[in-house]
């Protein structure tokens, strides 16, 4: 016999609907060609000179994968990869004339998707769901701890 549940799945509401989520923005997204991890690179890249390390770090990106994204934005136009103003053996991401536009169209649907997901909730609970969230990414939840069987993360 499984035992009583004495609270509410906290992680698989979570994981439920952040994987939701996931999947309208990668639609959404995928309508103008970009992943989500691609209007990362672009949106963060736009804001400030910043190197591909970096980069990476701001998107939760492994080496790897921060790579074939540059790759993909470099082939579609939106992006190049350049020497660093600041230090001569680093190189930075520039985004190109293209890829701010195409930054800008890709903004907004993030911002549409996050409206429509949130459009669904009564506005004062819309506000107490944000700040609750926040409150857990800044507090309590803020950084992950080490396991002697890492998390396994979701693919996106």
């Amino acid at each position: 016999m499984a035992p009583n549940r004495t609270s509410p799945d906290l992680s698989f509401l979570l994981d439920r609907t952040s994987h939701v989520l996931r999947t309208r923005m990668a639609a959404a997204l995928g309508e103008i060609g970009l992943t989500a991890r691609m209007h990362c690179v672009l949106v963060h890249a736009l804001e400030e000179e910043r190197t591909q390390i970096q980069l990476a770090e701001l998107g939760d990106m492994d080496k790897t994968t921060m790579v074939v994204t540059v790759d993909a934005l470099q082939k579609a136009g939106l992006a190049e990869r350049r020497p660093s103003s600041t230090d001569r053996r680093a190189r930075i991401i520039a985004v190109t004339e293209k890829g701010a536009e195409v930054a800008r169209q890709s903004q907004e649907i993030v911002d549409r998707v996050h409206a429509d997901a949130l459009a669904s909730l009564p506005d004062d609970e819309r506000e107490v769901l944000l700040r609750a969230l926040d409150r857990l990414v800044t507090g309590h939840l803020a950084e992950p701890v080490e396991a002697a069987r890492p998390a396994r993360r979701a693919r996106q």
